[in-house]
């Protein structure tokens, strides 16, 4: 009891410093504070710590069953009239005030094994518990991740947008002083600030996607949203060795073993099939021991004398103790024993297709992950080779407008394959980012952007 005392103090001591840290957090945030504060603010992952609590104490409790069970008390009465003096055995006609103390202990013997294999169910449940939570903490840090690659992509989608309208604003400025000599058609000059147009509203559309983008990693994080939140983009660049070597069956082979959803399912197929010899001994003999201490005291005089035994020699002759022993057998529960046999043996089976669903499930999500880490990969160097021609493209097409070998609309196709070219890049990056991170989290290594 000290030991669950003391750790209960001190839980409670680190989760107040957790938590005055996460408060003393100010924008702009790294991925790793993103992470923190959205596990210290997860109320769906509070519930299922206090859900451990609970289950702690259903451990404690079972653990008391092992140990007899101590009750002490008393009662105390006044009469008058005519009552049965507990001193003298004698009715009499007389105010009586009386004190009887009592101790009463019991402690069961045997009982089919039910309290040895429920403490071991207790204890199973308890590690499937914080299985749980540690699945809870994963699958919330992987959100995080994703909402957080998502800012950084819309941040550089605003780059890409403002860089094409600047782009468009200075042909449209260098259009205008041609058509003014005389060297262009004002058609040519109208296409552009056309162009300009479109490229201000594409610069608008992408700043209201990041704000939306930052909104949503505000809100997973459980925190309120101001205009001034941001992030700090970590330093990452894609190289040959970012793909996993493994293919997605080591993957799974690796992730099987480590996963905490996988260790809890198995946990919980445990714990089911004590539940199966925890039934079971509802056809066992339960046999229990208890011992009993009683006294009483009455203020009257015994045998109507003047004085009369005082209190510490009543209380020692009036003393009573027992020991007795109580064996139940059970011969026939109007089938409840057996039902409960069925429920529990039905309920195991049903906690053995978890775990094989749960295997199955981990096993999908990884040849998911895995082919789809491999298209990103193919679309991001596939993109990149893209945009290095239509950079060429570009930029002769630049040189060809300003000699006036092309027209605006030329130029502006040129343009916008370039920078659509630049923003499916952008998303090819990020993508493979991502993809490759989950594979990473099934081969248990960091969650992180490193």
């Amino acid at each position: 009891m000290k030991k669950i005392f003391l750790g209960a103090i001190l839980t409670v001591c680190l989760a107040l410093i957790s938590e005055a840290q996460v408060q003393n957090y100010e924008g702009p945030y790294t991925l790793e504070q993103c992470v923190e504060i959205a596990l210290s603010n997860n109320l769906t992952l509070k519930r299922t710590e206090l859900n451990q609590q609970i289950t702690e104490a259903n451990l404690l409790e079972s653990q008391g069953q092992r140990i007899p069970s101590l009750s002490v008390g008393g009662s105390a009465s006044y009469r008058w009239g005519r009552s049965l003096n507990p001193v003298t055995n004698l009715y009499e006609t007389n105010e009586l005030i009386t004190f009887n103390p009592f101790a009463d202990a019991r402690i069961t013997v045997f009982n089919g094994m039910r309290n040895t294999n429920t403490i071991a169910q207790s204890r199973i449940d308890l590690e499937a518990g914080l299985l749980d939570i540690e699945a809870s903490k994963n699958q919330i840090s992987l959100d995080i991740i994703n909402q957080f690659i998502n800012v950084v992509f819309n941040r550089e989608q605003v780059k890409i947008a403002e860089n094409q309208l600047k782009t468009s604003e200075e042909q449209l400025e260098r259009t205008k002083k041609l058509v003014q000599a005389g060297t262009l058609a004002v058609a040519e000059q109208l296409d552009l600030q056309s162009t300009t147009s479109t490229n201000r509203v594409e610069v608008i559309n992408a700043k209201n996607n990041l704000r939306l983008a930052k909104l949503n990693l505000a809100q997973a994080m459980q925190i309120p949203f101001t205009e001034d939140f941001d992030v700090i983009e970590p330093e990452f660049e894609i190289n040959e060795s970012l793909m996993a070597t493994e293919d997605a069956k080591k993957i799974y082979d690796v992730a099987v073993d480590i996963m905490p959803e996988i260790q809890s399912a198995t946990k919980k197929a445990e714990s089911a099939e004590l539940g199966t010899k925890i039934a079971k001994a509802g056809f066992y003999p339960q046999l229990s021991i208890s011992g009993n201490v009683f006294s009483n005291f009455a203020d009257q005089p015994k045998n109507n004398m003047a004085n009369f035994d005082p209190f510490s020699d009543q209380m020692r002759n009036n003393l009573s103790q027992s020991l007795g022993a109580s064996l139940n057998i059970p011969l026939f529960s109007n089938f409840s024993n057996r039902a409960s046999v069925q429920r529990a043996r039905a309920q195991y089976q049903i906690s053995q297709i978890a775990e094989i669903e749960a295997k199955n499930q981990l096993r999908q999500d990884i040849e998911t992950a895995y082919n789809q880490a491999l298209a990103a990969e193919e679309t991001f160097e596939a993109t990149g080779l893209r945009v290095q021609s239509l950079q060429e493209s570009f930029r002769v097409a630049q040189q060809r407008f300003d000699l006036g070998a092309i027209n605006s609309v030329d130029f502006q196709v040129a343009q916008n394959n370039l920078f659509n070219a630049q923003a499916d890049l952008l998303n090819a990056k990020y993508t493979y980012i991502f993809r490759v991170k989950v594979l990473d989290f099934y081969l248990g290594n960091p969650i992180n952007l490193n």
